[in-house]
């Protein structure tokens, strides 16, 4: 912490403190200042409106009632300005000695920024042409003991804002406003649907089998009936017994949770819609996402034509269905289908800085290029059509060639925003993939899904053919709204822990993994104390004082670095790309095969070392300008790995020597 922060955070101790002993006068003098009661009947959006004709200089008779939050404060001799803020905008309290009573008129005196009060008075307009309500009566609402901070916006401060939301809605009125645009774009959902005949349900969170989509879950427990649960990846299995059960359309919007990384467009949980209609098909569904996402752009913004993070994206007209392969081809500058020979696709994948499974197919082939490079080409609304049977366990084949299914994924601004099926309602064949699932699921794949045996049974009884699509709420939003980040459209994102701070989850864990320990060793651990490592099953590799002389270690150029953003590299399970402050100004990437000991949110903010003068290795396509220092052991058969962590004073560029 630099000396600029310690003279901060001494401020706002100070200031935190004088404001806790005026509340407690406060008391002592016989004033609550939170009362019960309080009577706002009027809006700042509404005076607007109604006096916007009123003349500079004109008083009204008219009496309002409004309340709001203190952001800003000043007086002159017999007259006091105030500004307060309520949800629909910022007004001016007109403050007059002369028309307040003494008890009012000392209020105003004691109000600190941020405190909320209710004003009565009549509605004026300054002679310089300040439409504001000139009080009669004012009362404290709300005492606000904590300060509200002078600078709270900008990238420096974001973890901040999402941490302390409240207080970003506060001061920042375009956080505001973009969050009442989610709100505004989540009901024009709601109503397109209804308006089409779809009907709102709710299935359940809490599953006992993993299904409905290819992701890693969360684990919880049901102490009722001693039961491992699953928070769901999906609503599509239940949705899709209510069409078996009889009704031909339904919808949910709700939240989903998939336990996996956090970058700009994933967080572990968001909201999709999920759809289906019976008797139709994947033209059906696409006319449901270009209508409902249309009819949500309407409700937030003037035209078709948008800017999303500087490109123009244009909504408008009929939206163009593409194979993938046509995609693909493109993009690689020439032919690459389901039929070229497996070792041209392999060496297609390779060459896109794709980790090659020897066990993939043409299809899966296919489907990875165009998620690393065909996706991200792809600018204006784009129906992606023709997934390979691989990677659509849950699609309907094509009849012409059983290895494409009838799947499209939507895809702007190189995102995916919509997926869609014509469903597979064949109980044999969905048996069938099922147990593929399984197997892979054998061979470790954690996101394959189970066996679904109750589904299988309801499918059995006849689903009628049916289009199924799932959209992401949260891109939408983002598209939408301009907004690079789905922390940014989420009021709550999830957060790590500050630092210090008591996490309650992960304490409970810790007790219940520590106690798990002790009954499998049989060893007795003192109440409060961690077990110790077993050095007996520690193993070191011996050193390797003749593999490099003194003169070549010194050019190596250990500097202290730190993590400004670390994200899980797409396609690839092991490598962590770092963002690095180094001291030098300008950013710099490492690319780190560390996944498997941390999650990305776990480093964020942290004070790393790294080599700083390697020359760039190319990795998954991105270059990696040098390496983050950690120390590895083995305990047993297990390899530890340990990243070096440094006292968070010790400043970026810092020279280890």
């Amino acid at each position: 912490m630099d000396q600029t922060q310690v003279d901060a955070a001494s401020t706002l101790n100070d200031e935190r403190a004088r404001r806790l002993a005026d509340r407690a006068a406060l008391y002592t003098a016989g004033k609550n200042p939170y009362p019960e009661h309080s009577d706002v009947t009027d809006y700042v959006a509404d005076i607007e409106k109604n006096y916007a004709d009123l003349a500079d200089g004109e008083d009204t008779a008219d009496v309002v009632k409004i309340g709001g939050r203190v952001v800003a404060k000043r007086g002159q001799g017999k007259i006091m300005f105030i500004v307060l803020r309520d949800p629909t905008g910022d007004m001016q309290l007109f403050c007059r000695i002369n028309d307040m009573p003494e008890d009012a008129w000392e209020l105003l005196g004691e109000l600190d920024l941020g405190d909320i009060v209710g004003a009565e008075g009549v509605v004026v307009r300054t002679k310089r042409g300040q439409l504001s309500v000139a009080p009669r009566k004012l009362a404290l609402l709300s005492k606000a003991v904590r300060p509200l901070p002078e600078k709270f916006h900008g990238l420096s401060d974001k973890e901040t804002r999402y941490r302390q939301r409240y207080v970003d809605l506060i001061v920042n009125a375009d956080v505001r406003e973009t969050f009442a645009k989610r709100s505004r774009i989540v009901s024009a959902f709601r109503r397109y649907m209804e308006d089409n005949g779809y009907m709102e349900v709710e299935t359940p969170i809490l599953q006992t089998i993993q299904g409905g989509a290819t992701a890693k879950p969360f684990i919880t427990h049901f102490n009722a009936l001693n039961q491992e649960n699953y928070l769901r990846i999906a609503t599509e299995l239940h949705l899709k017994r209510l069409l078996v059960g009889g009704y031909e359309r339904v919808f949910e919007l709700g939240r989903i949770f998939r336990n996996e990384g956090m970058d700009l467009t994933h967080n572990p949980e968001f909201t999709t819609m999920e759809a289906y209609r019976a008797y139709s098909d994947l033209e059906g569904m696409k006319e449901l996402a270009e209508g409902v996402i249309k009819a949500a752009n309407a409700a937030v913004n003037e035209s078709e034509q948008i800017e999303y993070q500087g490109t123009t994206i244009d909504l408008s007209g009929t939206w163009p269905s593409r194979p993938m392969t046509e995609i693909v081809s493109e993009v690689m500058g020439r032919e690459l289908t389901l039929d070229t020979p497996i070792e041209e696709l392999r060496a297609a994948a390779s060459e896109c800085g794709i980790e090659v499974n020897s066990a993939w197919g043409p299809g899966k082939l296919i489907a990875e290029i165009y998620d690393e490079k065909g996706e991200p080409s792809i600018v204006n609304p784009t129906f992606v059509c023709d997934y390979p049977v691989e990677v659509s366990p849950l699609a309907k084949r094509h009849e012409d060639d059983p290895r494409l299914t009838h799947r499209f994924e939507l895809v702007i601004a190189g995102h995916e925003y919509a997926n869609a099926f014509s469903e597979l309602n064949d109980p044999v064949d969905q048996a069938e993939r099922f147990r593929k699932q399984v197997e892979e699921k054998f061979a470790g794949d954690e996101e394959a899904m189970e066996y679904d045996e109750d589904y299988v049974r309801a499918l059995e009884y006849g689903m009628p053919p049916a289009g199924g699509i799932g959209i992401g709420i949260d891109r939408v939003v983002m598209l939408l709204t301009n907004q690079a980040s789905i922390r940014d459209v989420l009021l709550f994102p999830h957060m790590k822990p500050e630092r210090g701070s008591a996490n309650g989850a992960a304490a409970a864990r810790a007790k219940e993994d520590e106690e798990a320990a002790q009954a499998a060793s049989g060893v007795s651990i003192a109440p409060n104390k961690m077990p110790t490592v077993d050095y007996s099953k520690v193993a070191i590799e011996p050193l390797f004082e003749d593999m490099v002389d003194f003169d070549t270690f010194c050019k190596s150029d250990f500097r202290v670095v730190k993590v400004k953003a670390c994200e899980a590299v797409p396609k690839s399970k092991k490598l962590l790309r770092f963002t690095l402050d180094d001291g030098s100004g300008t950013d710099r990437t490492i690319l780190s095969g560390i996944h498997a000991f941390y999650e990305p949110e776990d480093l964020v903010g942290r004070t790393l070392v790294a080599i700083t003068n390697l020359p760039p290795r190319k990795m998954m396509g991105i270059d990696s300008c040098g390496m983050i220092i950690s120390a590895v052991h083995k305990e047993g058969d297990e390899e530890r790995l340990n990243v070096l962590m440094l006292d968070d004073a010790i400043p970026a560029g810092a020279k280890l020597c």
